[in-house]
């Protein structure tokens, strides 16, 4: 009888064990993601946007943000609005009976401001803006609202002739801030100069902190804003601080008497991740103002009041986010959300509730709530359910020693088969910036290969290097002027800690990224290509010098990167160029890139392509996506990349292909399989 019962669960386990399903790249567009939260005034309520990518039978584009109220008395969710929408900026009236948000409905040619009804009945649309309404907030008695928008520019005569020339960085559209009065209709400018990139009303309604810089440029935007106090009835404007480079969030107190607000802690810090506080209206200079964050180890993400005298912060620490009050000249901060509770950037604060979105290993981001006064954290939502038939790689945060005895994080996914003992493929994920970091988190996307490559049986290895964000200032300063150099070797100190445990076959190492990843993957596959098997490099940097001179972010390039211009030193900023190294390319290397990007300007990519084609040792591919920028954002875009940068890989580090040959170029989307995968 026992042996009967073994035999009958033996084949339970292998009958269960066969259906397992593995993560695919196709799952990257079922998942759905929590993305803003707001809580009502009454705190009987959540609302959140839902981000869904758009079916492939649709036409190409972005994904789509749906609306949805959660109600935390019976917890149950309900759709708003839903279908083909794109929500932004939601927020509530002070009766908690209507939501208000930003949307471009069926019959507007720009994106307006509306209200909407929690029972869904009633929508009005509050503007009619001739541009898009960017961001806005109520005043406190809800019969005026201030609205950011860019200025459209009236087209001359001569374009219908057909002279449609671009006359570059002239004549540029004003960012500005306005003051529409619902009761009469008036509409009024508030900042007499500048473009303004982000505000906050005062509590009482007189006045308003803006971030506002000397042009709508996104260098501006970058290393000039500073915080100006406008006075809503005489519209004068005072600056409040003259913070160095970048600008963060930034909160008034309670009682309208200090504003807190996050920045870079100096003109070359490359993070704005310190917390400073101010009086209003008479602050001390900022080098007299205390920063909060002076020996933290972490990076400020965002900054909320409590009360008069109490700050809320959340903020990277290492691969972990957290949540911490702070007394106002305290030296010491409280936690209130654990590490690795969830990963998230930024909360809102009703009363006693403060909702976020969360994500962790094991889902992507939903509506959670942490209630102040039980000290306890609650998650709310559970979309993705077909999660929970998957089998999913284990992921873990990983320390080790770089050769120069600094100690350096970053995150793991084993292979789904992983056999201890067995040494398997691997590839590296270099994140951008390079002032950002990988946190434990879900980890897996379009530009991100985490659970899809390790159901192909890679490890991913997502290493923080220093230069990056969540360490505190000292480690991102560990960077400056010198790209490509002591951060990259923690990068190859990271890959030969996992040879010498046993996990990695240093002869099947890939490493890819985007942006600032895309050029240590283009560095890697020249100047280190020894180390390489194959590498991608998506909206990457071929060559600093020319690339420096081709940015729409020049002086944040000067500023916290390099610290010197172009003609300075030409010959130090190409030797720190992949392009310079084309002779020792020996890395079959795939090269991706959008047509339109401003930041990474696209002749990069063909710099590198012409370079290693011509000088190279190992193929090389251009891919170009015609209209994406920055970074791909329609659907077709996106899959094309993943599908097509695992197939790179699959075919140099685990095929017994000839190096000097290469994969076919025709890409088999397998649209089928979301018919079949449906929900």
């Amino acid at each position: 009888m026992l042996k009967r019962c073994l035999y009958f669960l033996i084949v339970f386990f292998i009958s269960i064990s066969a259906q397992e399903k593995l993560f695919q790249p196709h799952d990257v567009f079922r998942t759905q993601t929590v993305a803003e939260t707001s809580i009502s005034p009454d705190e009987n309520y959540a609302v959140f946007t839902l981000i869904s990518s758009r079916s492939f039978d649709d036409k190409p584009g972005s994904a789509y943000r749906e609306l949805y109220l959660y109600n935390y008395s019976d917890k149950s969710v309900t759709p708003l609005m839903t279908g083909k929408v794109s929500i932004s900026r939601v927020s509530w009236l002070n009766d908690s009976k209507y939501v208000s948000f930003t949307a471009n409905m069926k019959d507007d040619k720009k994106s307006q401001l509306y209200l909407l009804s929690i029972d869904g009945k009633d929508t009005i649309r509050v503007t009619d803006s001739e541009s898009s309404i960017l961001t806005y907030q109520w005043h406190p008695s809800e019969n005026k609202v201030v609205y950011i928008t860019v200025e459209e520019k009236e087209k001359p005569e001569y374009e219908k002739k057909g002279f449609n020339q671009e006359i570059f960085e002239e004549n540029i559209p004003g960012r500005n801030l306005y003051l529409l009065n619902r009761e009469t209709g008036e509409t009024k400018k508030l900042n007499k100069e500048g473009a303004v990139f982000d505000f906050k009303w005062s509590n009482n309604g007189d006045k308003i902190a803006a971030a506002i810089a000397p042009n709508n440029l996104v260098d501006d935007s970058y290393m000039f804003k500073r915080i100006y106090v406008i006075d809503v009835e005489s519209k004068e404007m005072t600056k409040l601080v003259d913070n160095p480079g970048k600008l963060g969030n930034f909160s008034w107190n309670t009682t309208d008497n200090k504003l807190a607000f996050i920045s870079a802690a100096d003109t070359n810090d490359a993070v704005a991740g310190s917390l400073f506080m101010c009086d209003v209206p008479n602050p001390k200079s900022f080098h007299q103002l205390k920063n909060y964050s002076k020996d933290f180890i972490g990076s400020v993400t965002d900054i909320h009041w409590l009360d008069e005298e109490t700050m809320l912060f959340v903020s990277e620490e290492g691969v972990y986010t957290t949540l911490r009050k702070q007394k106002y000249n305290s030296d010491e901060s409280e936690l209130l959300i654990d590490p690795g509770t969830a990963v998230f950037k930024s909360i809102n604060i009703t009363g006693n509730k403060i909702a976020f979105n969360g994500q962790t290993p094991q889902h992507p981001s939903e509506l959670f709530t942490y209630y102040v006064n039980e000290d306890k954290v609650e998650r709310n939502t559970f979309h993705n359910k077909w999660l929970n038939e998957i089998k999913l790689a284990k992921q873990e945060k990983i320390e080790y020693t770089a050769s120069d005895g600094l100690n350096i994080e970053g995150m793991l996914f084993y292979p789904i088969n992983y056999e201890e003992g067995k040494k398997f493929p691997m590839i590296v994920y270099v994140h951008g910036g390079p002032e950002a970091t990988n946190s434990l988190g879900w980890n897996t996307g379009y530009n991100r290969w985490g659970q899809a490559a390790a159901a192909r049986d890679f490890f991913v290895f997502m290493p923080n290097y220093r230069a990056g964000s969540g360490r505190g200032y000292e480690f991102t300063m560990m960077g400056f002027a010198d790209g490509g150099g002591r951060e990259f070797i923690d990068v190859l100190d990271g890959i030969d800690y996992l040879v010498n445990e046993g996990l990695v076959d240093k002869n099947r190492v890939g490493i890819g990224g985007g942006s600032y990843g895309g050029y240590f993957s283009a560095w890697a596959a020249s100047k280190h290509t020894d180390h390489f098997a194959a590498a991608v490099s998506f909206v990457g940097i071929g060559n600093k010098l020319s690339k420096r001179n081709t940015t729409d972010i020049p002086w944040e390039s000067y500023y916290v990167h390099w610290g010197y211009w172009v003609n300075d030193n030409p010959m130090e900023i190409y030797d720190r160029s992949p392009v310079r190294y084309a002779e020792n390319m020996n890395t079959p290397l795939l090269i991706l890139h959008g047509t339109k990007d401003p930041r990474v300007h696209p002749s990069q990519s063909l710099e590198m392509f012409r370079a290693f084609k011509l000088k190279g040792k190992a193929p090389v591919r251009l891919v170009w996506y015609p209209d994406e920028r920055h970074g791909n954002t329609r659907n077709t875009s996106q899959l094309d990349y993943l599908l097509r940068t695992l197939n790179w890989f699959e075919y140099y580090l685990k095929g017994n292909n000839p190096k000097d040959s290469k994969p076919g170029y025709d890409i088999d989307y397998g649209l089928e399989y979301f018919d079949e995968n449906s929900d």
